[in-house]
């Protein structure tokens, strides 16, 4: 019997689409091999790999004067590759919001590549909320300004992308297609695809022509975004199987609606959760700013360790799985990625709920 997944990562997969990819598993599309043995430069691949792309594209609502690239490694490579490619020119500097776990390993990366600093920190209030755009100081030599969407760990995000004059780069990891990307402030969007779209090992970035047209300097070309682009993210073999189930994941998102469907799912399945929260008379408490409270992500924790320990023992028990807080913070974390009903919502609304009425 499959279990209630609310992991942060690797996400919960539609049983579907894991169907559909276990009836091909053995022979994709009458080529006598699996999917995990045929060649990049087959025309089974080909056409596989470039319908991926452009359902990215279409899902995502990119612009067409964006490239569409998947590349190995997950969010975590791009915070090299990023300043690898943008802080070439030695008189460049890295802007970084340091908003929580994500964004400060962001910065430290960049630190070691070049000259970044923190446009504003997040760890003098807890983490538990996001900046005011009056908050941000954008120095000169600036030349972009990172921003995570979507802490994780912290349970916040972003309300309104800020525009401050500088090009915006984005990590969308854990809330890519929960809500529209404003792609007229961006200038290169990406994110893991293991939260919400697939199989862990890529990252799907998008990035402005223009800026990618600026790039400056010279890398190995496993670093270098100009190769990606012109090699149409193949110049070596890519992260297939990633590709493979992305392209499924965002059929089927297309066919409930989009970006707007997997909106309002995700905004409902969190809001049954801040209820039972909020309405628990604080023996569920969320330590966030309420204006700032994610949706893909919903942090809480009860009275004490030992309740917290009985919770995920008996919600474990129940078939509700990975509901343990990160190890840095501890707590309990529901993560409601774009593969989690919301049946699976309700469950452990009603677990929550029961939870309470037996121990408080």
């Amino acid at each position: 019997m499959r279990v209630d997944n609310f992991g942060a990562g690797p996400c919960t997969l539609p049983l579907p689409i894991l169907e559909e990819a276990q009836a091909e598993f053995l022979d994709f599309e009458g080529s006598g091999m699996s999917i995990l043995e045929l060649s990049h430069r087959s025309s089974f691949y080909e056409r596989m790999h470039e319908e991926a792309l452009s359902l990215a594209r279409e899902g995502s609502g990119a612009p067409e004067d964006f490239e569409v690239l998947v590349i190995a490694g997950g969010a975590t490579m791009q915070f090299a590759m990023i300043p690898a490619n943008l802080l070439a020119d030695p008189a460049s500097r890295g802007a970084y919001l340091r908003t929580g776990t994500w964004g400060r390993l962001a910065l430290a990366d960049a630190g070691r590549w070049g000259d970044a600093y923190c446009a504003w920190d997040g760890e003098p209030h807890g983490y538990r909320r996001m900046p005011e755009l009056s908050e941000i100081r954008i120095e000169s030599g600036a030349r972009y300004l990172h921003v995570t969407s979507n802490e994780t760990i912290g349970g916040i995000r972003m309300l309104e992308m800020p525009a401050l004059g500088v090009p915006l780069v984005v990590d969308v990891s854990s809330d890519f297609l929960a809500r529209p990307i404003q792609w007229e402030l961006c200038d290169l969007v990406y994110g893991g695809v293991q939260k919400n779209l697939a199989p862990a090992g890529m990252a799907l970035v998008f990035m402005r022509r223009s800026l990618l047209d600026n790039l400056v300097g010279t890398l190995p070309r496993f670093f270098d975004y100009r190769w990606y682009a012109a090699k149409g993210s193949t110049g070596n073999t890519p992260p297939v199987f990633p590709i493979y189930m992305m392209g499924k994941m965002l059929k089927l998102l297309r066919s409930l609606g989009g970006v707007t469907g997997l909106e309002q799912r995700t905004a409902h399945k969190a809001g049954i959760i801040y209820d039972v929260i909020d309405q628990s008379d604080g023996y569920y408490r969320s330590p966030v700013d309420p204006r700032h409270r994610s949706h893909t992500n919903v942090v809480f924790r009860l009275p004490t360790p030992e309740a917290e320990s009985q919770f995920l023992k008996e919600s474990n028990a129940a078939g509700l799985v990975g509901l343990k807080g990160h190890r840095s913070v501890g707590g309990c974390r529901a993560s409601l990625y774009a593969g989690l009903q919301l049946e699976s919502a309700a469950r452990l609304a009603s677990f929550m709920s029961d939870f309470r009425e037996t121990n408080s």
